[in-house]
């Protein structure tokens, strides 16, 4: 860590357990990072090759045999920086090695299944980084806020998500949810800069400010979630997201976290190499 760095690993300070209160976040907050926003910007481009190589490193390792992949899952309020999460943190790879989805709402075959199918059908291979911008936690968040399952079918959901990531868990993934934490005043500047400036209209909704107008249902919404979901192979980890160059980094941090505890290895040789290069040199 630098020394105008993390003085606490944002894998344990972050993490959601017992007694977890998100009312009590400051999304202003930059949780055990003691440094200025231009340190957390050199911070952050000083971590971008060792991801880059623990990317490489899983992917290569994948070849010889090797089932691990890493599973990031982005959750939060619109405005709350996932794009620019996929955008400066899983950008710093190699795009090959990465398996990005964004969730909309269902439609066509999605709607013809059940929940976590279309989920299933997007996992990461071995090797690969995946990274959904939202997810199946759409059906207990939004679910539960507008009504759109009965209420013993969103109770029922919570199970049956810690039992389908427990089974991904068991494979050999590696699973990092994170909620992007924002206040709702800084939600509302960040939509009035999108009305304020053409180049923004197109990420602008009009449904956004219906969504805003139920925020407090939202975070009740999520409290749940985050108590019931939080387990020991797939923790929640809360990031406070006013400050988008502090969610950047931590969330960065927290993939590197999990990369490490993954450990790839380069995959030796299937050949003789002094014998390939006397080949070679004769070539």
């Amino acid at each position: 860590m630098l020394d105008t760095g993390f003085i606490h690993s944002p894998h344990q300070i972050l993490r959601v357990g017992e007694g977890f209160d998100l009312a009590a976040v400051d999304p202003d907050s930059t949780p055990g990072f003691a440094g200025t926003k231009q340190d957390g910007s050199r911070l952050l481009a000083a971590c971008d090759g060792q991801l880059s190589q623990l990317q490489e490193r899983l992917f290569a390792a994948s070849r010889s045999g090797a089932q691990d992949s890493v599973l990031l899952i982005l959750q939060g309020m619109d405005t709350s920086g996932k794009g620019g999460i996929v955008r400066h943190v899983i950008g710093a790879v190699d795009p090959q090695g990465v398996k990005h989805h964004a969730f909309k709402q269902p439609a066509g075959e999605e709607q013809m299944h059940d929940f976590l199918w279309r989920v299933a059908v997007q996992l990461p291979g071995y090797g690969m980084i995946g990274c959904f911008d939202r997810s199946h936690y759409e059906d207990v968040l939004v679910h539960r806020v507008r009504g759109l399952s009965p209420a013993a079918e969103i109770e029922a959901r919570y199970d049956r998500i810690n039992g389908f990531e427990s089974r991904l868990a068991g494979g050999g993934m590696r699973i990092v949810k994170v909620m992007l934490h924002i206040s709702r005043e800084e939600g509302r500047a960040r939509l009035q800069e999108r009305l304020d400036r053409p180049d923004k209209y197109w990420k602008y909704s009009p449904g956004d400010v219906d969504e805003r107008r139920l925020w407090d249902e939202y975070m009740q919404a999520y409290q749940i979630a985050l108590e019931r979901t939080s387990t020991e192979h797939a923790p929640w980890f809360v990031v406070p997201a006013n400050r988008k160059w502090y969610a950047r980094l931590a969330v960065q941090q927290l993939l590197l976290h999990a990369l490490q505890q993954v450990g790839p290895q380069w995959p030796g040789p299937h050949f003789d190499v002094e014998v390939e290069k006397q080949r070679l040199a004769g070539s």
